[in-house]
C-alpha cells in the first residue's frame, strides 16, 4: 500500500467530474487485515456494512474469511443476501412493513440466514406469528440499552423479555446485542473503563440466561469507538465495527489509538472565487455530510483555508489570498463523517494502483432494491 505523501493522486483524475467519491481498494484491503488483527480472527468479527452499503467490498470481506455482517436497513440486508454473505443480523428492530420485507428476504435468498434485534414482546409477537405464517421461525437478538438512550431494554428488565419471548414459536433467541456509541473518549484506558463499566451488566444477563436455560448466546458489543475494548473480552462477545473500513477524519481526530487508513475521499473543485481572500468549491450539502457543525472536510492538498458558509451546492473558504488558486482547481478531501457521505453518491470510482480503473454502484444507498 502506497503512503507517501502524495498517495491520493489518481493520475487520470482530471478526466472525472467533480464532486465525487473515490475508493482506494488497496487501503480498504488494508483496513480488513488491520480489522482482523484488532479482533484476533476472523470468527469475532460481525463487520457493519453502513459504511460503505457496496456488494465489492462485502466480497473482500468475505474473500478475507469474514462470513457474519451487520446492517441497518433492509436495502442493506438484501445487499448481503446478493452476495450470498452466510449470517446477516439487520441491527434494526423492524416495523411494519419492515416485518414483511425481512421476511421475503429470508425466502428470496435462501443461502443467507438473516436475524433482526428486538427489544419489546409486542414487536416479538409480531415478528412470530408473521413468520410462522412464512417460514419456521427467525432468529432474533435481544438488544440492550447500555448507556446510549436510542434503542433497547435495561439489562435489569431483559430476562423477563426472554422469558416472554423463548414462549413465541415463531422466533429464537439466539443473542444479545448491545451498541455502546455514546462512548467515545480521545484516551483509550478512559473509554475501555467506561466500556467495561457499561458491559457489566450484559454479561451479568448472559450468565443468568445460561444458569437458568443452559442456552449459551453470543453478544454483538459496540461499534469502532469501542471496537478494540471488546476485543478483549472472551471469544462469545463478537466485534463489529463500521466506519473503520473506510475511515474519516472525525475517528481520525478522535481516536489516536488506532491506525486505520484513509480509504475513501471525495474530489472537489474551485468553481468560484470571490474578493480577494475567499474560494468557493462544488462541495455542498448534496456531496458531503453536512450534520456537524463546520468544518466538514480536511483538504489533503491545500494547506489553509477556513470552511466559512456550507450550502446545498457550495462550501466556501477563507483563504488569505485566492490570486494562489485558479478556477477549476482539484482538490482531494477526507470527509469527517464518512457513513453518510457515501449515501449521496450512487457510484464510486475506484483506485488502484494510481489510476481510477473501475466503479462501484453504491447499491444499498436506495430505500429499495428488490424487495
Amino acid at each position: 500500500m502506497d503512503n507517501s505523501a502524495n498517495w491520493y493522486k489518481a493520475d487520470n483524475i482530471e478526466g472525472i467530474d467533480s464532486p465525487a467519491l473515490l475508493i482506494y481498494q488497496d487501503r480498504v484491503t488494508s483496513n480488513i487485515s488491520k480489522m482482523i488483527e484488532i479482533a484476533g480472527g476472523v470468527h469475532r468479527l460481525r463487520p457493519h456494512v453502513k459504511t460503505y452499503k457496496m456488494p465489492e467490498i462485502v466480497s473482500m470481506q468475505m474473500a478475507a474469511g469474514i462470513n457474519q455482517f451487520k446492517c441497518a436497513t433492509i436495502s442493506e440486508a438484501e445487499m448481503l443476501g446478493m452476495v450470498e454473505a452466510p449470517d446477516v443480523l439487520l441491527a434494526y428492530q423492524p416495523t411494519g412493513p419492515k416485518i414483511d420485507r425481512l421476511l421475503k428476504l429470508v425466502e428470496n435468498y435462501p443461502k443467507t440466514s438473516f436475524s433482526a434485534l428486538i427489544d419489546n414482546a409486542q414487536t416479538a409477537k409480531d415478528i412470530s406469528d408473521n413468520s410462522i405464517e412464512k417460514n419456521p421461525f427467525l432468529n432474533v437478538f435481544i438488544d440492550l440499552d447500555t448507556g446510549n438512550h436510542r434503542t433497547g431494554i435495561s439489562p435489569d428488565l431483559a430476562l423477563n423479555l426472554y422469558e416472554e419471548c423463548s414462549k413465541l414459536s415463531g422466533i429464537k433467541i439466539v443473542g444479545l446485542h448491545a451498541y455502546d456509541g455514546h462512548l467515545r473518549n480521545n484516551d483509550f484506558n478512559e473509554r475501555k473503563n467506561l466500556c467495561d463499566v457499561a458491559f457489566l451488566p450484559v454479561d451479568e444477563l448472559r450468565k443468568q440466561i445460561i444458569a437458568l436455560y443452559q442456552d449459551e448466546l453470543d453478544i454483538i458489543a459496540g461499534g469502532t469507538p469501542t471496537f478494540k475494548c471488546h476485543a478483549l473480552r472472551g471469544k462469545y462477545v463478537i466485534c463489529s465495527p463500521g466506519t473503520c473500513l473506510l475511515w474519516d477524519w472525525g475517528y481520525h481526530k478522535k481516536f489516536p489509538d488506532y491506525d486505520f487508513s484513509f480509504a475513501a475521499l471525495v474530489i472537489s473543485r474551485i468553481i468560484s472565487k470571490v474578493g480577494s481572500d475567499r474560494i468557493t468549491l462544488d462541495l455542498g450539502h448534496k456531496a458531503i455530510a453536512s450534520e456537524n457543525p463546520l468544518p466538514r472536510v480536511h483538504f489533503l492538498n491545500m494547506p489553509e483555508g477556513e470552511q466559512v458558509s456550507h450550502s446545498e451546492e457550495h462550501l466556501v473558504l477563507q483563504v488569505k489570498d485566492n490570486s494562489k488558486y485558479k478556477v477549476g482547481e482539484l482538490f482531494y478531501c477526507v470527509p469527517y463523517h464518512i457513513c453518510p457521505t457515501v449515501s449521496l453518491y450512487s457510484e464510486a470510482e475506484i483506485v488502484k494502483n494510481g489510476s481510477v480503473s473501475d466503479k462501484w454502484q453504491v447499491i444499498a444507498r436506495d430505500r429499495v432494491i428488490g424487495v
